[in-house]
């Protein structure tokens, strides 16, 4: 047998567990009008997506040390077949969210933590190395082909494509199976943790969704909060009780570690700087990037009226950039320190998203755009080229499988609470904005101020102008107040994109502090050292 078909059946299967998102990010405008949704359903179905991972892969991995890897590899293709399956199919948004975030979300929870532990059972020392590298590789490909994968199919064909293809795929990876050596399990199983699943799930659960509900809700100030706890919006609350459950999960685990049974996470391991700065690091490299890939696409499709193959070839630049980097800044490590590479990596970010804020314009500066996309695909591959190792060299092997549960947590945690985040602020900034544009403006008439006020004091959601335009004419407004409120939206749209990416900037300030407990030495292995 060939030694690396092992690799090709885990690439491809890694292959399909991020693309889903690339094409989902690309396709946002068509989705809303085949599901007849709006952009915060859609915006909530993504989020729900990475929620179910960042909830669910400890347990994923706990899974399969009590089942073996390769069963719960396969488990979860069988899943995450099923969800894409529903996907492809789905009638609403209510479906959509059941087969891709729920099922696709568990699928691929099972899935990835065996993957990486299938990858050490199956290679040793430098073949390892390799192995960790061309499945890196692969993941930055699958980002990097998402957005024209996603763009054509939507464009041409239809957005089910996709998932159709991602099935005919996944049947290939379980009929190759058997070809996967599944590593030895301890010969004491651990223990589930049940409670500690449900504990760590509903606390993260709710954090998010606090998150996703503040552009409606309100953050403190209500404006359309179910209730009102003491004249509250009820986002405070909300976040508040995902913290103190949280902290209840932390208190079970200390209690089932000294009573000698097995928690779902060993809190000891958080205590290692290094491990503990990459995790950091992790989660905030998504939470920029997802944050970035939901504000982009709204631009390019709901302001500039892009299709999703336009806006998908807009995108490339950022993840060809990506790729490359990520593949070649491992080779960095030979003159530079891990953590000069990812502050790097950051810096070159902070640098992507402020060129990234002079382009958000009436009409795309193509060139300029480009460039700072690039940036940001050069500084998010730097960070990735490294932090992988930096997780996986903290730990001695009994504790791998827990530390790569630990990384795939932190990495969709982050992706979760950046789209729920940053949509958040962009969606807080354009009712805020644009409710001090109409009153500004004279040339609305003070009925029209008024009527506009009520209507967008409800639910809203982030909608191309035309759209306002057709509920102005609607209304039977005079020509001159139609352009007028357009105009203001219109202006409105840019402020709240804005916002959104300036946040993301102050996130990637947030992150140096983080990184100050990463390796500082440049590494120094002799020619003959094996990769453990």
């Amino acid at each position: 047998m060939n030694k690396w078909l092992p690799l090709a059946v885990l690439a491809a299967a890694q292959f399909v567990m991020v693309l889903d998102q690339a094409v989902m990010n690309v396709s946002i405008s068509q989705l809303v009008i085949d599901l007849d949704t709006n952009v915060t359903a859609i915006q909530a179905v993504i989020t729900l997506y990475s929620l179910v991972m960042a909830m669910f892969m400890i347990a994923g991995g706990k899974i399969g040390d009590l089942i073996g890897r390769r069963a719960a590899f396969t488990i979860g293709l069988i899943v995450y077949a099923v969800g894409s399956s529903i996907t492809a199919l789905a009638p609403n948004v209510l479906v959509l969210a059941f087969g891709w975030s729920v099922l696709e979300g568990l699928g691929a929870a099972l899935v990835m933590p065996a993957l990486a532990a299938l990858i050490a059972g199956n290679y040793q020392g430098r073949e390892r190395a390799i192995a960790y590298s061309v499945i890196g590789a692969v993941a930055g490909a699958g980002i990097a082909v998402g957005p024209i994968v996603g763009g054509w199919a939507t464009t041409t064909l239809t957005w089910r494509v996709v998932f159709v293809g991602e099935v005919v795929i996944v049947l290939g990876v379980l009929a190759c199976v058997r070809l996967l050596r599944d590593p030895p399990s301890d010969a004491v199983r651990p223990r589930f943790d049940l409670v500690g699943v449900w504990l760590s799930a509903l606390g993260l659960g709710l954090i998010v969704f606090g998150l996703l509900q503040a552009g409606t809700w309100g953050w403190v100030v209500p404006k359309t909060s179910p209730i009102e706890p003491f004249g509250f919006a009820l986002t405070p609350f909300v976040l508040a009780a995902g913290a103190l459950v949280l902290r209840l999960f932390v208190g079970w685990q200390r209690r089932r570690e000294s009573s000698g049974s097995d928690p779902l996470v060993h809190l000891d391991l958080l205590r290692i700087p290094a491990l503990r700065a990459g995790l950091q690091s992790f989660l905030a490299q998504n939470l920029i990037l997802m944050g970035v890939f939901f504000t982009v696409p709204l631009y390019l499709q709901l302001v500039l009226g892009l299709d999703a193959l336009e806006t998908g070839v807009r995108m490339l630049p950022v993840s060809v950039a990506m790729f490359v980097a990520a593949v070649g800044g491992a080779r960095l490590r030979t003159w530079l320190a891990i953590r000069t590479v990812v502050r790097t990596g950051f810096a070159s970010t902070i640098l992507a998203i402020l060129l990234l804020l002079s382009t958000v314009e009436p009409t795309l500066l193509e060139v300029r755009f480009a460039v700072a996309m690039a940036l940001l695909g050069i500084g998010m591959g730097l960070i990735a080229s490294q932090l992988g190792d930096v997780v996986q060299s903290s730990v001695d092997a009994s504790g791998r499988s827990e530390a790569g549960g630990l990384q795939y947590t932190s990495m969709q945690l982050g992706s979760a609470v950046g789209v729920a985040l940053i949509g958040a602020i962009v969606l807080s900034g354009l009712v805020s904005n644009f409710l001090t544009q109409i009153e500004d403006d004279p040339r609305l008439p003070a009925a029209v101020v008024e009527q506009t006020t009520i209507a967008v004091s409800g639910e809203v959601s982030f909608v191309p102008s035309d759209q306002v335009r057709a509920w102005a004419t609607d209304a039977g407004l005079e020509a001159e107040v139609i352009d007028a409120l357009v105009e203001d939206y219109e202006a409105a749209q840019l402020f709240a994109l804005k916002s959104g990416l300036l946040a993301c900037v102050l996130l990637a300030l947030f992150a140096f502090p983080a990184t100050r407990q990463l390796p500082a030495d440049r590494p120094t292995r002799p020619a003959s050292q094996e990769v453990p």
